[in-house]
């Protein structure tokens, strides 16, 4: 069979991969792009004596890619597949029992171990574009170790790809040879054209399409980040390329017709334009293609375990990704490949594309695990060990889907679930759904992209899905009733009620996304707090309630991709165990009191409210202490005593230092519980709350031996030579005396508290408590300034006494003195 195969790069080296697997059951081919590693070494080792009469199982990572294969082998053995070269995926398999190599993406491998941990009648499995590191992939390599080491020693495993570290795989596979295939290429020209930050990738992309085509001979394939930009290019494209050039879409979400379209050659005299995703980048050719146009950009899985929700982030394309696609200019002839970006900018691209395992969501690989007997995934060999925190989740949501019990074990109803090969949350949909031939629908509906059209509302897309003559939608709805079946079969009755609206059947898969309208059209909430958005134009916009199964975008724009909507009532019947009623106490900052309601929520969500009484006694205590902790002291009306002492405590604390008590609003506002909450009196109201209550908490503070002595270090007045008792301020540094100069007459010392040590600040005042002079020397004020003082306040103010030595005149607080 070796003999009959054409002559490619990768030929040259399959001698020594032969040789490799025949000493040893492991090896690692690496082998650049076009070196026709994929349809050669498969072929290649149908000859080998170990293989017996086994199948070998070559895994891709993606349907386009499998079907490629598979024909392409099949095509070089004379044969169609289904022959010796067979292919099975998710809605479309040609396999026979003639079958040999049977091609199959990368998730069919994990569920034939788990239903055969013997892998009975396989002999290799060969994992190819391993460097793409999805997690299918990562998951199926280590199930098939495990099973190599305990049950089948003689089972051959092969990891190809084209970007990788080849001994760090040899390594995992227990030190397997490393074989390398130099491969053979054109040269590539590779030119770059920076695009304007303010640009659209539609517009760059499109305009380097229309250069590039009247530059350049042959057929251009140009990489989008998604679907939505490619149908966008295409709009800008209609109308103004050459005559000889056809536009071919390429992505996930065409049926296999038109993917295969987009692959075959230009007929004759014609010429391709191929808009594509990263689908594009490893295991197929596209003959005649000698341009590539890269945008730079791809789109990744980005799993949020806060929030349960997988989002696709636009981010810049790997170095490796880059290096690949610009490979598929050079595959067949010389090429040229346009980079939208400064050249200076490749080194900062990351090196590699990171490895799903460490992105995404892990209920379904840890349901799959539970299968196979191992509660923790750290027990199988990764190349990368999934995160604890992301597996942690992953096990919260199982346990709470009842698939797993508390020790990690699979349940009933979760081998139930795994036997749909659905994700884990659609698979509890169509388990538990009374309608299940509806959930079937609607879980194809939403693994399969485009089915149904691009509506957000799905309850239409479903509508336009049952109607769909097209042979995807006719393959997909036969899936949907496999599905149905199955789901039968495992559990006969679901255990909810009918639902046929897609927003009932999405409350099973989830119910933390159901999404509460803000009162702004197309402004929503969800069930786990997140914001989330809608055009104002689409209809579902209007609705009170939406079930969310997709968002894109980041957190503070999250832009609502797929949803239905659904009543408070269904929310209600569906989800009761879920709903939690309780009492919540708020303060309402304007009344300065509290109120209490009962709150009837889902997560995030408030159903219905309705208002209480206020709390009383204790619980209106801690409601107002939580209010004062929250907003601050201001809420407080101190009086003008509770004020004064907070004052004079805290310049004896500024002096004297403890144990005299810390009076900060942040001291306080911690000890709240301490001299606050056991002077109140049960009432609700701030207002209600008596200042000497202030007061006696804030002396509360104050060890009892200190508190007879504040009076004399602090007093609150000084007893004036007048008669007057006139207050002290303790708003600043030092304490204020502001006083009517008259009547310090006669008083030949400088006041002072503390027993002596500390002056007082004297702001003297005028007969109209205006101020005149601020000192702390009294005796040295009658001595020096007051001379000018007297001679100016005279003719101010005739009626009161000025005399030349105050020192001997009496203290007044009247205008004249009394007569004698």
């Amino acid at each position: 069979m070796t003999r009959q195969l054409p002559d490619l790069p990768v030929t040259a080296a399959l001698p020594r991969l032969l040789e490799a697997l025949d000493r040893g059951n492991s090896a690692v081919l690496v082998a650049p792009p076009g070196a026709g590693k994929t349809t050669l070494a498969p072929l290649a080792m149908l000859d080998a004596g170990w293989r017996g009469e086994g199948r070998i199982l070559l895994l891709e990572p993606r349907r386009l890619a499998a079907r490629a294969a598979a024909r392409r082998m099949a095509a070089l053995l004379g044969e169609e597949p289904g022959e010796t070269v067979g292919y099975a995926m998710r809605m479309e398999s040609r396999v026979s029992a003639n079958t040999r190599i049977l091609v199959v993406t990368e998730g069919v491998l994990s569920r034939m171990i788990l239903d055969d941990a013997g892998m009975d009648g396989i002999a290799a499995v060969i994992f190819d574009e391993f460097h793409e590191r999805s997690l299918d992939g990562d998951f199926g390599l280590a199930l098939a170790l495990d099973v190599q080491a305990a049950l089948r020693p003689d089972l051959r495993l092969l990891v190809m790809s084209a970007t990788i570290d080849g001994a760090r795989v040899g390594t995992l596979l227990g030190e397997a040879p490393v074989v390398t295939s130099e491969g053979r290429s054109y040269p590539v020209d590779i030119r770059y054209r920076d695009r304007a930050a303010d640009m659209r990738i539609e517009d760059a992309t499109a305009a380097a399409c229309r250069d590039m085509l009247a530059e350049e001979t042959g057929s251009v394939l140009a990489f989008l980040p998604g679907q939505a930009e490619i149908e966008r290019t295409a709009e800008r494209l209609a109308g103004r390329l050459p005559a000889d050039v056809d536009i071919a879409p390429l992505y996930g979400g065409l049926d296999g017709r038109a993917q295969d379209a987009a692959i075959r050659p230009a007929p004759e005299g014609r010429r391709k334009l191929v808009l594509a995703t990263s689908i594009a980048e490893t295991s197929i050719t596209i003959d005649g293609v000698r341009v590539v146009i890269d945008s730079g950009l791809s789109r990744l899985p980005k799993y949020e375990p806060a929030t349960g929700l997988t989002r696709l982030e636009t981010v810049r394309a790997s170095r490796a990704s880059a290096d690949q696609r610009a490979g598929r200019a050079g595959r067949t002839q010389p090429g040229v490949a346009l980079r939208l970006w400064r050249a200076e900018q490749t080194a900062a691209l990351p090196a590699f594309t990171p490895p799903e395992i460490l992105e995404a969501d892990l209920s379904g690989l840890l349901l799959d695990c539970a299968a196979f007997g191992v509660t923790d995934p750290a027990m199988l060999s990764f190349l990368d060990k999934p995160p604890a925190p992301a597996l942690a989740e992953a096990r919260a949501l199982l346990v709470e889907l009842g698939a797993l019990d508390g020790d990690g074990r699979l349940t009933d109803a979760g081998e139930a679930m795994r036997r749909l090969a659905l994700p884990v949350r659609l698979a509890h949909m169509v388990a538990e759904a009374g309608d299940r031939r509806a959930a079937s629908e609607l879980a194809v509906l939403l693994t399969e992209r485009g089915l149904g059209g691009t509506a957000v509302d799905l309850d239409r897309r479903l509508a336009g899905f049952r109607r769909d003559k097209g042979p995807r939608a006719q393959a997909a709805r036969k899936m949907a009733e496999r599905l149905n079946r199955s789901a039968a079969q495992e559990r006969p009755s679901g255990a909810s009620s009918a639902m046929t609206s897609a927003g009932a059947l999405l409350l099973l898969a989830y119910p933390d996304r159901v999404a509460k309208a803000r009162g702004e059209y197309g402004r929503f909430v969800l069930a786990n707090g997140r914001g989330a958005m809608l055009d104002p134009a689409e209809p579902l916009a209007r609705e009170g309630f939406l079930v969310v199964a997709d968002l894109q975008g980041r957190a503070q724009n999250a832009r609502i991709a797929s949803a239905a909507a659904i009543t408070e009532e269904e929310i209600r019947q569906h989800l009761s165990g879920r709903l939690e009623t309780a009492t919540e106490t708020s303060f309402d900052a304007e009344r300065r009191a509290l109120r209490a309601r009962e709150t009837v929520r889902l997560g995030a969500i408030r159903l219905a409210e309705r208002q209480l009484p206020a709390p009383t006694g204790a619980e209106a205590d801690r409601g107002l202490i939580a209010a004062l902790r929250e907003q601050g002291f201001a809420l407080l009306d101190w009086g003008k005593g509770a004020a004064i002492l907070r004052r004079r405590l805290a310049w004896l604390r500024s002096g004297l230092g403890a144990p005299w008590p810390d009076m900060s609003d942040e001291a306080l506002t911690e000890a709240l519980d301490d001299w606050l909450l056991p002077f109140l009196s049960g009432e609700a109201s701030l207002a209600r709350i008596d200042a000497q209550a202030i007061s006696n908490g804030l002396m509360s503070l104050v060890p009892h031996e200190l508190q007879r002595k504040i009076n004399d270090l602090a007093p609150t007045h000084f007893s004036a030579p007048s008669g007057s008792s006139v207050p002290i301020r303790y708003d600043e540094d030092q304490p204020v005396l502001a006083i009517r100069v008259q009547e310090l007459f006669g008083l030949d010392r400088h006041p002072s508290i503390a027993g002596g040590t500390i002056p007082l600040t004297l702001e003297l005042l005028s007969p109209a408590h205006r101020p005149i002079q601020t000192t702390r020397d009294l005796p040295g004020f009658w001595r020096g300034s007051w001379a000018d003082v007297r001679a100016d306040m005279r003719g101010r103010y005739p009626k009161h006494v000025w005399p030349e030595d105050p020192l001997q005149a009496a203290a007044t607080n009247r205008a004249k003195p009394r007569a004698r």
